[in-house]
């Protein structure tokens, strides 16, 4: 198709979280008696999904789940956030994704992901949502799928002229064919630090250098450092910080994944980069300074 439709395309995972608190994460061999738990409907993709959509823009959700309970609460938690889930398939012989996360007295947490269904996305799920893949729309990828099946969505995308968002979480090696195909990249400090091989990023100076080294490989490059702030770098040699908006923290959780969905969403509105990260940053200002419903 070459209709132009402002959109954004999420290619990725759907997570059943469960969610402990804690007075701290557990050491090795260590049990800790933990204050309370919910269960919340996750995945990166799933969460990208939902914050865009949030927007108002016009979303849709390319995933896997079972066809179990948390499969199906997946899926309704995106259509009740206005998620188009239509090329969201069900497969058989594993169990829908899933993930606990531990969270601390300050609000910081660690977390244990069984992908399940997620791997089995491909090539055949971007042909089924091929309608979706149009001049305009933003595609948003995370590192929890497939990378095979992230190149096959990176290339349907670029063919009809939308742009191609990975947030490379959690980090690991990327192919070459991968990334070739992206045009903005999001990793926060940890995931910089592995994929551009420096020491320890914890500063927004830190974020900045990073995103500097990063834009040799990709055209743009965004490094959130937490509530420091977000440093951006393009192969065109434009660079710039944001400091993050000061709050009260509450939870970290999802922080990364409000930041993206709303990025593609500006950025599907034809937005420029500076002004996109200003608004997802706000976004994730909001999410992490607000109670969440258990």
């Amino acid at each position: 198709m070459n209709s132009v439709s402002p959109s954004v395309i999420v290619f990725g995972s759907l997570h059943y979280d469960i969610m402990v608190h804690g007075p701290a994460r557990p050491r090795k061999g260590e049990t800790v008696t933990g204050d309370s738990w919910h269960p919340k409907c996750g995945g990166k993709g799933g969460n990208q999904a939902v914050s865009a959509a949030k927007t108002g823009m016009a979303t849709s959700m390319v995933g896997a789940v079972a066809d179990d309970d948390f499969g199906r609460a997946l899926t309704d938690n995106l259509g009740q956030n206005k998620v188009d889930h239509r090329f969201v398939k069900k497969v058989s012989g594993v169990g829908s994704g899933m993930s606990v996360a531990i969270f601390d007295s300050e609000g910081d947490y660690g977390a244990v992901i069984v992908s399940g269904s997620n791997l089995r996305l491909g090539q055949a799920d971007v042909e089924a949502a091929s309608e979706a893949f149009v001049n305009g729309a933003v595609l948003v990828l995370q590192n929890e799928v497939p990378d095979h099946a992230n190149v096959s969505a990176a290339r349907a995308m670029k063919a009809v002229g939308g742009k191609v968002v990975l947030n490379a979480a959690p980090a690991r090696p990327l192919s070459d064919d991968l990334e070739q195909l992206v045009d903005v990249l999001v990793v926060n400090a940890i995931e910089a630090e592995q994929l551009a091989e420096l020491p320890v990023v914890d500063t927004l100076e830190g974020a900045a250098n990073a995103a500097k080294l990063l834009a040799t490989t990709f055209p743009i490059v965004v490094v959130t450092v937490g509530g420091d702030g977000v440093a951006c770098a393009t192969r065109d040699g434009d660079a710039f910080s944001i400091e993050a908006v000061k709050v009260e923290l509450v939870s970290t959780h999802g922080a990364g994944d409000e930041f993206t969905g709303v990025l593609a969403s500006e950025l599907s509105r034809g937005r420029a980069i500076r002004a996109a990260i200003e608004s997802a940053n706000r976004a994730a200002a909001v999410l992490v300074s607000t109670p969440r419903a258990s």
